[in-house]
């Protein structure tokens, strides 16, 4: 994705249904990992304040500003202890994934909304804002959940790691844990269309699944 910043110029009102799917991307996604972890008994996001939808809880100032310019960039991490979590083995696992798989819920749930907005509309649909909003949610959703499942440190994937990889392999989780963001930024610098079929392909399947192909 190029810079955001580009639509400002060519289509402010796409620009500001990625500026809202962002922030409802986000927000969904930090929550989940607090709700998660809480319901599993730890309760170091609630004390911090993490357990609401209230966007400026969830968005990194940086993070944020780093989305706008360069397509890229991340919300604030919920932290949370292992240890406390009912499940040691499987617990982390459940925080780490509540967030894609609240994105992959939030782009289904906008799929729907399309659907009927489409069923509710004689003609077919009308380019309006409420359309590119809902667009945009599928897409960004999509693209949050994907690959925040890749299992790459700090991405919410590699918490999969630990738990299937046999003993003997562990040095691959801490090799990771070690160069894990240098290896993240070289495929989104030297490879920034890897993920692209697998995001198609996702957005395609959740079309199809309401008739919208």
């Amino acid at each position: 994705m190029g810079s955001p910043l580009f639509l400002l110029r060519d289509d402010p009102q796409l620009f500001f249904a990625f500026v809202i799917a962002v922030i409802v991307g986000i927000t969904f996604h930090e929550f989940s990992h607090a709700a998660v972890a809480t319901l599993q008994g730890d309760q170091t996001a609630r004390s911090q304040g993490r357990l609401t939808l209230n966007p400026l809880s969830h968005l990194d100032p940086l993070g944020s500003i780093a989305l706008v310019v360069a397509g890229f960039g991340w919300g604030r991490p919920v932290p949370f202890s292992p240890m406390h979590l009912r499940s040691r083995r499987w617990g982390a696992a459940l925080v780490s994934l509540a967030g894609p798989a609240a994105n992959f819920v939030l782009a289904l749930v906008s799929v729907i909304a399309l659907r009927l907005l489409y069923s509710n509309t004689l003609e077919g649909f009308q380019l309006d804002f409420r359309v590119r909003l809902l667009e945009m949610l599928v897409l960004l959703n999509v693209v949050l959940g994907v690959f925040n499942l890749l299992p790459i440190p700090p991405l919410d994937g590699s918490r999969l790691l630990s738990i299937f990889l046999p003993p003997s392999r562990q040095n691959i989780v801490y090799f990771l844990d070690q160069y894990g963001i240098f290896l993240l930024l070289g495929i989104l610098i030297l490879a920034p269309g890897l993920l692209t079929p697998v995001f198609r392909g996702v957005t395609r399947f959740l079309y199809g699944l309401v008739g919208l192909i």
